[in-house]
């Protein structure tokens, strides 16, 4: 479907670029006409999602970064700025997992390390993106949540606690910055399809795991996508605040 939603020559930022739901972001937006710098911290990685969109007509710039340092981060966007102009749109997705494992045996540098990747590298992210939102008086923010940040027992306690916080950032931030004409939204996705699941699962995992949502299938990276370029154009002029569930289902079984 196509996004009638003012994405033409605006330039937009996606952290966690470099694959799974940062890619198909940043090819959506490129798709749309937006301008993309792809963050991370995989230079190669980052070089190939560059390649695909301009292979396909898309305009998009590699800007690495390390979304938990804030200099890395202000760097990036000074570079993306001069490059392209100022940053719009952001899709903060940087992100990661903990090991799966009890509360009582997580050490406190692993507790640092995913509240680090998950909440600090968003809030950073987004305090590189607000200067230049802030002076032209408009701006979209996209965050990532997760369902395991709204449903106890489903991952392990810090990448809950850091999702959830995530999701609460991003509502203290929709009110504090609304009236200055930015918009931030953010989505909870459950279990999407990756690269890990394809060589960590047996296929008839796979299809018992799919068979746990109500829809009856994983999520794509493209699923995501979707929802995130929609609350970044303006389309969505009118949203804000909002934590967006996208779990097949999930959420309701």
């Amino acid at each position: 479907m196509e996004i009638s939603g003012g994405l033409a020559g605006r330039v937009a930022m996606v952290t966690g670029g470099s694959r799974g739901i940062g890619a198909a972001t940043a090819a959506r937006l490129a798709a749309h006409g937006a301008v993309v710098g792809i963050g991370g911290r995989d230079l190669a990685a980052i070089d190939q999602v560059v390649a695909r969109i301009r292979a396909d007509g898309g305009r998009a710039l590699p800007v690495p970064a390390d979304a938990t340092d804030s200099d890395s981060l202000e760097q990036a966007f000074r570079k993306l700025a001069e490059q392209s102009g100022p940053v719009e749109l952001l899709a903060a997705f940087a992100g990661g997992n903990g090991a799966p494992r009890a509360t009582k045996q997580v050490e406190p540098n692993e507790w640092r390390r995913v509240i680090d990747s998950n909440l600090t590298a968003t809030f950073l992210t987004i305090r590189a993106a607000l200067p230049a939102m802030l002076e032209r008086g408009r701006g979209a923010i996209v965050t990532m949540s997760s369902s395991a940040g709204r449903q106890p027992g489903q991952a392990a306690a810090a990448y809950a606690v850091a999702k959830a916080g995530v999701a609460m950032l991003s509502k203290h931030l929709a009110a504090e910055m609304g009236p200055r004409g930015i918009r931030v939204n953010c989505l909870a996705p459950a279990s999407v399809f990756n690269e890990r699941m394809a060589t960590a699962m047996t296929p008839e995992q796979l299809d018992a795991l799919a068979r746990a949502f109500p829809l009856g299938r994983l999520g794509q990276p493209d699923d995501i996508a979707a929802a995130a370029v929609f609350l970044l154009s303006n389309q969505a002029s009118w949203i804000t605040g909002v934590t967006l569930d996208i779990s097949g289902g999930r959420i309701i079984s």
